[in-house]
């Protein structure tokens, strides 16, 4: 049986906490009906939960939780799972700027578009694009995956450390310190199943961008390529 929210006349603290009040009292999945595009709702929830949105969600939804499982029926705002230590975002529809920001493990998955700056500073876990994303993708990405079913705007993986970005689609333009590769016979069995495990259809084949490593450790001798970078 699930705990249900009904957002209508709360605030967003107050929604959250009547959410940590239901997981204090041992529910496992609640339900948060008309949550309007409020910002901030379910953010540092630490247990295994089970939260269904029944609507878009505003900012920060989701960020800096440990182990949740979220659920957006409808879009989400700037910064959906900043700073996610574990557990899973799945948004039905898109996604505004950040995305996936700084998660250090679990998974996002968008089954729409994404806006700029989808997993920047990422340093772990995996972000799943159903549709496109702009500009910025994977900026300064530590590690982690990110997959872009569709197209991928401008400067995708700019200074890129031990990420890996797979796209299906158009790449409108790479960032600095980033060479493109064929998928191995490993990469293409961890995105069939990553695919298939969350219902999202995929292109036929993905091409993975990977840092060139020129920019890891500064050289006086490759000055130029860190002005151009900067």
């Amino acid at each position: 049986m699930s705990f249900t929210i009904d957002c209508r006349d709360k605030s967003t603290r107050e929604i959250n906490r009547r959410m940590r009040e239901a997981i204090a009292e041992g529910h496992q999945r609640i339900e948060v009906l008309e949550p309007d595009a409020r910002h901030n709702l379910g953010v540092a929830l630490l247990s295994p939960v089970h939260v269904v949105f029944s609507g878009s969600v505003g900012y920060y939804c989701g960020g800096m939780m440990d182990g949740a499982h979220l659920e957006v029926r409808g879009s989400a705002g700037w910064g959906a799972a900043e700073s996610m230590l574990n557990g899973t975002l799945m948004i039905d529809g898109n996604a505004g700027s950040g995305a996936a920001a700084s998660i250090r493990g679990g998974t996002v998955v968008i089954r729409g578009d994404a806006a700029a700056r989808a997993g920047v500073s990422m340093k772990g876990g995996t972000l799943l694009i159903g549709g496109s994303c702009g500009y910025m993708a994977g900026f300064m990405m530590q590690k982690g995956r990110i997959v872009v079913c569709g197209d991928a705007g401008d400067a995708l993986a700019d200074s890129m450390y031990e990420g890996v970005v797979f796209v299906g689609g158009q790449i409108a333009g790479l960032g600095n310190d980033t060479v493109v590769e064929e998928p191995n016979a490993e990469d293409r069995a961890w995105l069939d199943e990553l695919l298939a495990t969350h219902r999202v259809q995929g292109p036929t084949s993905f091409r993975k961008v990977v840092s060139g490593r020129k920019l890891w450790n500064f050289d006086r001798k490759e000055l130029e390529v860190w002005k151009a970078a900067f």
